[in-house]
């Protein structure tokens, strides 16, 4: 972990275990989508994953993947009318 300058999760001081729930979920469940039983990590390089995780977020998790939070909707498009509704109260 040290060696790749990758900083380990942690909860606030007292050990509240639902600190980093949804953020542990989006991981778990990229890891799913992405690596488990899909790819051989083993063979790639760190760029090559710095890359893949980074079109996964970008491209897919971001303006296509559907998030039940979010009503169904893509966190992208959730902003988008977030902001359009702040626009649309503005004027």
């Amino acid at each position: 972990v040290t060696q790749y300058d990758i900083r380990q999760s942690m909860n606030r001081a007292g050990g509240r275990c639902h600190d980093n729930a949804r953020c542990e979920s989006m991981w778990a469940r990229m890891k799913s989508e992405l690596f488990y039983d899909r790819l051989d990590t083993e063979q790639l390089t760190v760029e090559e994953l710095r890359s893949l995780i980074w079109r996964y977020f970008m491209s897919y998790w971001n303006n296509r993947r559907i998030c039940s939070a979010n009503g169904g909707l893509p966190p992208a498009v959730k902003r988008e009318r977030f902001y359009l509704s702040l626009t649309a109260a503005a004027a």
